[in-house]
């Protein structure tokens, strides 16, 4: 009997929520603290096919915005765990727009509109990283979760135009954010499409940022270690002038054990052999002054950042840091 309340007392908030359109933010706190104003308008918008885009997506607008700025737009994608449902997705990725994550944080300080998509990462295909968007994910060529890049690419010209609607006019480049699975979306999602962010910031990556070289040491780097596939892949080649001018702001915690290279949905095995032999078994300090070393080598417009006594998390002076680099990129004129 008891499971059977419990249910439907979850049912019933998912419902509401679900129904919902447009709400307000009723949290008294985002993840790191700040107050979020009852009147922060929160918007669900549906899944549609037609415009590209196969599930929802959550858009905030902050109060305080100002309407007489044409401004930056932050994108985090979500990054909800394993589950066949998407109803738990979605619980999870309002909770993430709206106080669960550093972007709500970042939303609140910055004043600029926040969209958190609603990708599914499915247990019955629980190699397919699809919060990563890791090989497998990228390789999925139909389906509702056909390239979640473009999807998400979608999303954010749908955003414009409701924005738009609230009189408020974005940037033609957007702001990306994210850690662990979602920073790791972020820094692959920019290696694809650099033409199209004004800069990221991403953290808890494994200590692996993608290459921006398509072999390295006489081994062939393919997506997601390198680039040497990328017109088989997305049609496209990587456009490594654009890459090169991406401001990137990528960190770890000096404790940070929670290592993605060891598991198999993260990472296949000839991924995995790959990863240890050229970048090394240490995420702190071998792998990821590796990968800053290739990143400075290839002139990169990128900072590396270890955080002395945290591991797989996120503190204050992390949050300073990235707000101090959102800020620079939105004060350049």
């Amino acid at each position: 009997m008891m499971r059977h309340i419990l249910l439907f007392t979850t049912t019933l908030f998912v419902s509401t929520l679900l129904c919902t359109s447009r709400t307000t933010a009723s949290v008294l706190q985002d993840s790191m603290g700040n107050k979020i104003s009852a009147v922060d308008t929160v918007i669900r918008i549906e899944a549609n096919p037609d415009l590209g885009f196969n599930f929802p997506y959550y858009l905030r607008i902050p109060k305080g915005l100002d309407q007489n700025e044409i401004q930056y737009f932050l994108v985090e994608t979500n990054n909800t765990g394993v589950n066949d449902t998407l109803l738990h997705h979605e619980k999870e990725a309002y909770l993430q727009t709206t106080r669960n994550s550093l972007g709500s944080s970042i939303c609140s300080k910055l004043k600029i509109p926040f969209l958190v998509p609603v990708f599914p990462r499915p247990a019955k295909d629980w190699k397919i990283y699809t919060h990563a968007f890791d090989r497998d994910a990228a390789n999925i060529n139909s389906g509702d979760m056909k390239r979640l890049d473009l999807q998400l690419i979608a999303m954010i010209e749908n955003a414009r135009e409701v924005l738009k609607k609230h009189g408020i006019n974005v940037k033609e480049k957007f702001l990306m954010n994210g850690f662990s699975a979602s920073g790791t979306f972020a820094n692959r999602f920019t290696s694809i499409h650099p033409q199209l962010v004004a800069g990221i910031a991403c953290g808890g990556i494994n200590a692996i940022a993608i290459l921006p070289v398509s072999e390295l040491q006489e081994t062939e780097l393919k997506y997601p270690l390198g680039t040497s596939d990328f017109e088989l892949l997305f049609g496209i080649k990587f456009n490594v002038d654009a890459f090169q001018k991406v401001p990137q702001f990528i960190y770890m915690g000096q404790n940070d054990d929670n290592d993605a290279a060891l598991f198999d949905d993260g990472y296949s095995e000839e991924e995995r052999i790959i990863i240890f032999n050229l970048l090394g078994k240490v995420m702190i300090p071998d792998r990821f002054n590796k990968c800053e070393s290739v990143y400075i080598q290839n002139k990169v417009n990128s900072t590396f950042k270890v955080y002395q006594g945290i591991g797989h998390e996120t503190d204050k002076q992390v949050f300073d840091d990235v707000i101090d680099f959102f800020t620079k990129i939105i004060n350049e004129k």
